[in-house]
């Protein structure tokens, strides 16, 4: 893989889990899933999401856990709550709670498996 394709791979992971995220938390508090609702929901931390990238500088390396993920992922959840209160929307204490590890799980978790399978990967020869 190339090294742009391997970024747009990684945002794609990024931008697809953020979503999965906020899919799973709107059905199982009986939201809709219809597009205007998902995107209400979704846009503080996507927008979070794009900042942690900045910020992180993870285009050099989007694959790593750190410092590139955690960064992404404390940029997401901070930024997505302070977006969210300030659009009005609710940032109860256990909802944070959720969000961090929900997010630490999507968005460490899936560097955590590409660095694992990295490692058990035999060395190619120079040939």
């Amino acid at each position: 893989m190339n090294r742009q394709s391997a970024v747009w791979a990684a945002v794609i992971a990024d931008v697809l889990l953020v979503v999965l995220f906020v899919v799973i938390g709107r059905r199982s508090h009986a939201q809709g899933l219809d597009l205007a609702g998902l995107w209400q929901t979704a846009w503080p931390f996507l927008a979070g999401l794009g900042l942690g990238w900045l910020v992180s500088v993870a285009w050099r390396r989007p694959f790593a856990l750190w410092p590139s993920g955690v960064v992404i992922w404390v940029v997401t959840l901070v930024a997505g709550m302070l977006l969210r209160t300030v659009s009005g929307q609710g940032t109860q204490f256990a909802f944070v709670l959720v969000a961090t590890g929900t997010l630490a799980v999507f968005l460490l978790g899936w560097r955590a498996v590409v660095a694992l399978v990295a490692r058990r990967r035999p060395a190619r020869s120079a040939s």
